[in-house]
């Protein structure tokens, strides 16, 4: 929406800038972007065909969220978690979608089972498929479907965002086929969600986390510079090219 001046407000400049965030963090979250690769600004901004200073805004809005971060003098990269922040995340998460169980149990019907073996069956279809990108969606998709069931808006949105941390956390010290979480896991959580057993769910849940965590690595690679016009080719822009 332009002002009565007809100038752009905040929020046109915000609207032509999502979809560039989206798509990086969608890169990111799905291992396109592994942790270390670098973020030029003048490559991205070539490709996304904005100005330098609309990258500069959309990879700040990422390093808010700690998905990358940025250096002086090196610019920006894909953010790597280090061992602790590693193990921090899994365990806040543990502590976070453990704690809200009640209120998921309290909440849960019939439809909700649904959406989640759906879900479900749609990751394990990735994992078939070796479609590592997806997996990782879905695996976070049914966490964060998981704790939506409770109603509480305010966990979901920090589910969400420790989802994508961990999706980093995978892509920095996971083994070369870890793309997200186990299915046969989410199988058991769905059938004592369904059981409405709340001491086992809790356990299994738990366990959940414990075996992802027991299946990194912490090995780090080098970093790296990805082909991004083959990466963004659909994500296209209006806008000209400016320095």
């Amino acid at each position: 929406m332009k002002s009565e001046t007809g100038l752009k407000t905040a929020s046109d400049l915000q609207d032509r800038d999502e979809p560039i965030y989206q798509a990086l963090l969608a890169a990111i979250v799905e291992r396109q972007l592994p942790p270390g690769s670098k973020l030029p600004e003048e490559a991205l901004s070539s490709v996304f065909g904005v100005s330098r200073t609309g990258i500069r805004k959309v990879l700040h809005r990422l390093a808010a969220v700690q998905m990358i971060v940025l250096t002086p003098g090196r610019g920006a990269q894909v953010a790597t978690p280090s061992v602790e922040e590693a193990q921090d995340i899994f365990r806040t998460r543990s502590l976070l979608e453990c704690a809200n169980l009640p209120a998921v149990l309290e909440h849960c019907q019939s439809p909700h089972l649904v959406a989640l073996e759906k879900l479900n069956r749609q990751e394990q279809q990735a994992h078939e498929d070796r479609d590592g990108p997806a997996a990782i969606r879905l695996s976070a998709a049914f966490h964060i479907q998981l704790q939506a069931i409770s109603g509480n808006q305010v966990l979901t949105g920090m589910v969400t965002s420790l989802t994508q941390r961990s999706s980093l956390v995978i892509a920095a010290w996971g083994a070369p086929w870890q793309q997200s979480c186990r299915c046969d896991d989410h199988d058991r959580l769905i059938d004592l969600l369904r059981k409405k057993s709340l001491t086992a769910l809790t356990d299994a849940l738990q366990q959940h986390f414990a075996h992802i965590v027991a299946s990194l690595h912490f090995e780090r690679g080098g970093e790296t510079l990805p082909d991004f016009a083959k990466l963004f080719a659909h994500v296209g822009t209006a806008q000209g090219v400016k320095k």
